[in-house]
């Protein structure tokens, strides 16, 4: 799956992100590759965020990688919702286009590929609780003392087991010896 992200529309319809770009627009940019970045270490999809140029941005479209997150910056002259418009038209894989710009959301929509709003992706992502290894940690130390106390109590266990997975084990263990 392709995910082609607004940029600029995403930001500024989420709170988190908005804070960042209160100090600058490049602080904002670099918060939502982060936190694409985040999201792509926990799902293997191909993000693309596209951010505006149009206004005083370079002559030529440009693009860049960071933290394995494609972007593209709009020519002068270009929005970057013409860009989005271009990439849906010319990519021929399963894409899945985040905005809230509803002339963009129409236009795909069209063209029988999904549209997300910028609220309800990052309410998607947010559910994720993309792991990082402090939170890896806290749900480790917390399933530790919870079987801990069910077994002090006796509590005989119904269901499947609540156990890390040995992926999530190797993780941990690596993160210890840090």
């Amino acid at each position: 799956m392709h995910i082609i992200i607004d940029g600029y529309n995403l930001i500024r319809q989420s709170d988190t992100l908005r804070r960042y770009e209160r100090f600058s627009l490049e602080e904002g940019r670099k918060a939502l590759i982060h936190f694409m970045a985040l999201y792509k270490r926990h799902k293997e999809h191909k993000v693309t965020v596209v951010f505006d140029g149009w206004e005083g941005g370079p002559v030529e479209e440009e693009r860049d990688r960071q933290e394995s997150i494609d972007i593209i910056y709009s020519r002068r002259g270009e929005k970057a919702d013409d860009v989005i418009k271009r990439m849906v038209q010319k990519v021929g894989e399963e894409i899945v286009v985040v905005t809230s710009d509803r002339d963009i959301a129409g236009f795909v929509s069209r063209r029988g590929i999904t549209a997300i709003s910028s609220q309800d992706f990052e309410g998607h992502v947010s559910r994720l609780k993309i792991s990082t290894p402090e939170s890896l940690i806290q749900r480790v130390e917390e399933h530790e003392k919870n079987n801990d106390e069910e077994t002090r109590a006796g509590i005989k266990r119904k269901g499947p087991a609540k156990r890390l997975s040995r992926k999530q084990k190797s993780a941990l263990a690596k993160i210890r010896k840090l």
